[in-house]
């Protein structure tokens, strides 16, 4: 059974940073492309980010790009996303998954961004 446990959310000023994880268990976290996804208030959800198997290769959102960093621990089986510089535009819930959104999604984390 597949598992996507998103963490480290919460309220935090414009300008500042947080670090979401995403622990995985029930496929082979090595296999995949896996991405960060985010749906605000009102909004269809949306792609963020998105790093390979390896490691090899990242790419992010243009509303994103230069701000957050998407990384992943292969022994961990866990995805990682840094955000700098937060917005209050970040605003969301935040999810991850295969690239495409293959397992059914996680509880995800919120994210607020407010002063």
């Amino acid at each position: 059974q597949v598992q996507l446990v998103e963490s480290g959310g919460g309220l935090v000023q414009p300008g500042g940073s947080l670090r979401l994880s995403c622990a995985t268990s029930g496929f082979s976290f090595t296999s995949y492309f896996m991405s960060w996804y985010r749906q605000a208030p009102g909004k269809e959800r949306e792609w963020v980010a998105v790093m390979s198997a390896t490691g090899g290769m990242r790419n992010y959102a243009d509303s994103v790009k230069g701000r957050f960093t998407i990384s992943r621990d292969n022994a961990k089986n866990t995805l990682y996303l840094q955000m700098n510089s937060l917005k209050p535009d970040d605003t969301a819930v935040y999810y991850c998954n295969a690239h495409g959104g293959k397992w059914s999604w996680g509880q995800g984390t919120q994210v607020a961004v407010s002063s």
